[in-house]
Parts: C-alpha cells; structure tokens; sequence
C-alpha cells in the first residue's frame, strides 16, 4: 500500500484533501524496526512524532530501581510521540518495539512547515491530544483507585469495544506485557485470570479470552464486585 493511503487511515490526518496528504507523505521517512529495536527514550529531544503502519510499541518509563511502567502500547494507524511537537523539549517516556514493525517518522520542524499552510492538521491533532489526555486521565484513575482486578476487568471491557467483540476477546499482547500494563506482576495477573474464571466471569485459552458473565464484568471494572476466595 502506498504511504500516501497509510497517511489517510490516520485519525490525525482524517477528512484532508489529497493534495495535503501528499505534502505529508513527501515530508515523512518509512522506518522498520526489528522487535525490542529502541525508537527514543525518555528525556531526548523529541524531533517528530511517528504513525504505526504495522506491529506494536510500547511506550513506558523505568523507576530509579529499573521497574518498568508501560503507559501503552501503539497498533496500526495511531499515532505517538506528537506531545513535544508543537512545544518542542524531549520525549516524556520510551518507545520500543515489540514486535517487528514499521512506522512513518514525521519530522518536527518540516510537519510544523505543513500546518502553517494546512490549518486543519493542527486542529485534527488538538482532537488526539484530548483523547490522549483523557487516556492517560483513566490510567492515572486505575492506577491509583483500582485494585488489580478491577484494572484487568477495564482492560477487557475496553479491548471488547476496541475490538467490537463483546465476548471474543483475544490478547495483543503477552500477559508479561499486560502485567506491566496494569502496573502488577505475571503471577499476580495469573491468579486472578484464574479466580475469573472459576467464578464463571470469564473463560481463558492461551491468549484467547470468552467474557461469560458481562455484568460481573462491569461490575468488578466499576468495584461494585470482589472476586472471592475459592
């Protein structure tokens, strides 16, 4: 597929003319990656943003003792690292692939060349800050509020409708990465993908997950619910 058509699918660049998106494609480099391949740390001086055409990145930071926090992980058609780019300064977290992928590197100074003549770019990107911020709002929410259970569940909860599967769920990600995600361990979220299940909440093969009691679910996600001792 052309870069061109990569560029369209992007929210960012959602209901621009042709002509733009042509700008867009001239300005940007097509970059692979091999898995666990570093994109940028935190604390480098940011000279783009990137838009995943294919593969994974996760974006995490590292606590003074090496722990790892992952703050997202980034599929095909969204768009990272865009938060220094009006503002200038350095990347907030790291990037890393985490599986083999490729992605397009817009470059800070010619994008911002771009937006001067284009308006409507910047406004499609005011729209992706907001939803970023509302992310990371829900991120800080469950983190902090949330026992683990209850994360797991709003995880789930919000891969059925990013997926638009209410009850076919299928994990993008390892269950090590899920921990991080949710800020516990693998064998705490093992025990409780267990404890799940026993209780007819839900049913787990491998990567594969069956939500069987959705208003537990919704339950457990809003800390109506507790998952009990079996």
């Amino acid at each position: 597929m052309k870069i061109a058509d990569e560029i369209s699918k992007a929210s960012l660049f959602d209901g621009l003319p042709a002509d733009q998106i042509g700008e867009l494609a001239q300005i940007c480099l097509d970059q692979r990656y091999e898995k666990g391949r570093e994109l940028f740390s935190e604390g480098e001086i940011a000279k783009g943003f990137y838009l995943v055409v294919s593969g994974k990145i996760k974006i995490y930071k590292l606590s003074l003792e090496g722990k790892e926090q992952i703050l997202h992980i980034f599929g095909s058609g969204e768009i990272f690292g865009e938060v220094p780019v009006f503002a200038g300064g350095s990347y907030p977290a790291n990037a890393e692939a985490i599986e083999p992928s490729r992605a397009l590197f817009f470059p800070r100074i010619s994008f911002l060349g771009l937006v001067g003549r284009a308006p409507a770019i910047a406004v499609n990107m005011l729209g992706i800050l907001s939803q970023r911020l509302r992310l990371f709002t829900h991120l800080i929410e469950d983190l902090s509020l949330r026992e683990v259970p209850g994360r797991l569940a709003a995880y789930l909860i919000y891969l059925g409708e990013r997926s638009g599967s209410r009850q076919a769920l299928e994990l993008e990600i390892t269950k090590a990465q899920l921990a991080s995600l949710l800020g516990t361990i693998p064998e705490t979220l093992s025990r409780i993908l267990t404890k799940m299940a026993q209780q007819g909440i839900i049913s787990v093969e491998g990567r594969k997950i069956r939500v069987l009691d959705r208003k537990s679910l919704e339950s457990l996600a809003a800390g109506g619910k507790v998952l009990t001792n079996t």
